[in-house]
């Protein structure tokens, strides 16, 4: 039996991730493109406990107070539960998968915690914590938007604004949020991402043409 189609979506807190995730979803209801979609991490499982002790600051109020190893487990295990109850079977039957944030966003957030020479080995490390002892799917295709720390901040003190919510520990450590750029980069040529640029010609791009360029992205993996 073949397995199907796992596309990610990744972008740093502010990158307009979730508002292109959505759209995404919009074009392949209208398209008539069957797909099963997950988001990560899942807040409201007991999986994700460990996860939500740590953004609250339960184990420290600065990132780097749990190390880039032990905070990666805390994610992966919400992901390996979210594989076994959630679209393990639907994936392994052939069905397509589009993930907002996966494996790719402990690559991007704890291995910003660690020097530029370690990140080769933690990279390695957390594919096979996933892939290989975990088991989880290695994506076909990883889309990450590239973004500017100045826009990602202004746009998540907007979402603060209209949602009244609060910074987690990430949200709030500007300077661990441009080391997550910086190791963003890094590890799109690890793995080998399609980052999809948030300028052209030094002026922002409109939304609907990053969109569309996703979208063309995800209809050229599907039709492999």
């Amino acid at each position: 039996m073949a397995e199907g189609k796992l596309i990610v979506l990744e972008g740093i807190d502010g990158s307009g991730k979730s508002a292109q995730y959505r759209r995404i979803c919009e074009k392949l209801k209208r398209d008539g493109i069957e797909y099963n979609h997950i988001v990560f991490p899942r807040y409201d499982k007991d999986s994700s406990a460990l996860i939500r002790m740590y953004l609250s600051g339960e184990f420290g109020e600065h990132p780097e107070d749990v190390n880039a190893y032990t905070a990666s487990t805390f994610f992966a295990v919400d992901r390996f539960a979210s594989f076994k109850q959630d679209w393990g079977e639907k994936y392994r039957a052939g069905a397509f998968i589009l993930s907002d944030r996966y494996t790719s966003s402990n690559a991007v957030h704890q291995g910003s915690k660690l020097p530029d020479g370690e990140l080769h080995d933690y990279f390695a490390w957390l594919a096979d914590l996933e892939y290989a002892k975990m088991g989880l799917p290695r994506p076909d295709l990883v889309i990450y938007l590239d973004v500017s720390i100045e826009l990602s901040l202004a746009r998540m003190r907007r979402r603060q604004l209209k949602t009244n919510t609060h910074a987690d520990i990430h949200e709030k450590d500007i300077a661990y949020l441009e080391k997550c750029l910086h190791t963003a980069d890094k590890a799109a040529d690890f793995f080998g991402w399609h980052r999809v640029a948030f300028l052209k010609d030094g002026q922002e791009r409109n939304i609907d043409e990053k969109n569309e360029e996703i979208y063309q992205l995800i209809l050229s993996e599907l039709n492999k």
